[in-house]
């Protein structure tokens, strides 16, 4: 390092000395911000509940609902990324934040103010026009600067979050509501095969009370279970139009669409395997993102809470140019002009304890957030391991479901066979039938239970698509972690 030699008949070195000084200690001012905290996720090393098919390829989180083959669902997900009003309303909020973004460090460029005035001689001998203009340069010492990039880096961050949660959910809700509303009306038509069953039953019976060989309290026995059959049929029903109000509303449409209440089979769910570890949590889960912005946020707010306790260091400048209207020439001949330059210093003095107070406050604020990032973590590592118990368990009913569905299926082949060599009656056989049926209701439903507890799986796990060419062009960063996240757990 070259050392300048300081003599008194020296003037114009220790003039250069002195700047050269002044200019590291401003620099040293301006990045004179507290580290961001260090952000350690209580994260297991694997999930409790490993599921996976051997012959599967590991499920892509970004497309994980093509699992279940269906063209219509793939359809439907992709018209309600374009047409969802609360992802349209995350993603304006994400270009107001990205606006924001680019210009947080505006306030520490030169700002220039003109003015005029009227200045009267309190003698009433002159009148005075006055113009001026001032220039005005806030350094962002203190850590001011850093701050400000903190808190407005966190608040963009918070919306690419919130924008990637309306994603999952939507996505997620989309293919619930889909499943929803096939099961419904697959267990429509199965309750009407029981109701016809029913009928016929107590047809039967009622030719045997005509010959006398049935006691009347078994006809009404017969009757009421028909009347039974006919009421349950309410509940699918009801299911089928709130599933598709309820897709018409995420598709952003005020109708459903009448193909959708045309009975269809519900999806299937095929094979696929989860390779991801919970480190990818951090990766995925949009809410452990918005609760890293939040910590950022509050850093931020917090680093400029704390340089308010210090004088808030700038430059100004201005210019101020009067002359006398009172006068009879066409031009004044008293031009008057000032013009000074110089630093600008506000120095806070009967308002610091406020402004400490306010530090120490913030201070809680950030810990708080620290530990709602903690809080965040543990439960998405919780839904996980909750969503991948329930998709075990799903499984194992659906398969219980479905021994128990052929062993009813052989028991009525039985029946048929013996009701055709005339050594069965046909109650039997209509009570036979009834059971399969009944079988197959409790199967389709845990069909659709083990495809709702998949779809619980990944939306726990952020799944989502990624965004499209047009949507990366104004949130780029909606598929990426946030830097300033990553930075806050180096």
């Amino acid at each position: 390092m070259h050392t300048v030699p300081l003599r008194l008949n020296q003037a114009t070195h220790g003039s250069n000395l002195r700047w050269c000084l002044l200019g590291v200690l401003l620099a040293g001012l301006a990045g004179c911000a507290a580290p961001l905290p260090k952000l350690v996720p209580p994260l297991p090393l694997q999930w409790q509940h490993a599921m996976a098919s051997a012959s599967a390829k590991p499920t892509d989180p970004h497309g994980w609902w093509h699992a279940f083959a269906d063209p219509e669902l793939d359809a439907l997900v992709d018209r309600a990324l374009d047409s969802n009003l609360d992802v349209a309303q995350a993603v304006e909020r994400l270009r107001a934040s990205r606006i924001l973004h680019a210009h947080a460090q505006a306030r520490y460029l030169p700002a220039l103010s003109a003015r005029t005035n009227d200045a009267i001689d309190p003698d009433a001998s002159a009148s005075f026009f006055v113009a001026g203009f001032d220039a005005t340069w806030e350094l962002g010492l203190f850590g001011r600067a850093e701050g400000t990039r903190r808190e407005a880096q966190g608040s963009l961050d918070a919306s690419v979050a919130d924008l990637r949660a309306a994603q999952v959910s939507l996505v997620a809700e989309v293919v619930r509501e889909w499943i929803t509303l096939r099961a419904a009306q697959q267990q429509e038509e199965l309750l009407l095969q029981v109701s016809h069953a029913r009928q016929h039953q107590w047809q039967l019976l009622q030719v045997r009370q005509r010959l006398q060989l049935t006691a009347p309290g078994t006809v009404d026995q017969a009757q009421a279970a028909f009347a039974q059959s006919q009421a349950a049929l309410a509940s699918p029903r009801q299911a089928i139009n709130a599933s598709a109000q309820r897709l018409a509303v995420l598709l952003g449409q005020n109708h459903p669409d009448p193909l959708w209440l045309q009975p269809g089979t519900p999806p299937e769910l095929g094979a696929w395997r989860l390779d991801g570890a919970p480190a990818d949590l951090l990766r995925t889960r949009p809410e452990i993102a918005r609760a890293e912005a939040d910590v950022l946020r509050t850093a931020g707010e917090l680093a400029l809470t704390h340089a308010d306790m210090f004088p808030s260091i700038g430059l100004g400048a201005s210019m101020i140019w009067a002359t006398d209207i009172n006068n009879n020439h066409k031009f004044s001949n008293t031009p008057n002009g000032i013009a000074s330059v110089g630093p600008a210093i506000n120095i806070p003095l009967f308002d610091w304890g406020m402004r400490l107070a306010a530090t120490h406050a913030k201070g809680h604020e950030l810990k708080a957030s620290v530990l709602a990032y903690r809080q965040a973590v543990l439960q998405g590592v919780a839904e996980v391991e909750t969503a991948l118990g329930s998709l075990q368990q799903q499984q194992q009913r659906e398969q219980d479901d479905t021994r128990a569905w052929q062993a009813l299926q052989r028991v009525d082949q039985s029946v048929q066979a013996r009701v055709r060599l005339r050594l069965g009656s046909p109650l039997d056989r209509a009570e036979s039938q009834i059971a399969v049926t009944q079988a197959a209701i409790e199967l389709a439903d845990a069909r659709a239970g083990h495809s709702l507890a998949y779809v619980a799986l990944f939306k726990a796990l952020g799944g989502a698509p990624l965004p499209s060419t047009a949507a990366e062009e104004t949130a780029p960063a909606a598929s990426a972690e946030p830097a300033a996240a990553h930075e806050a757990r180096r």
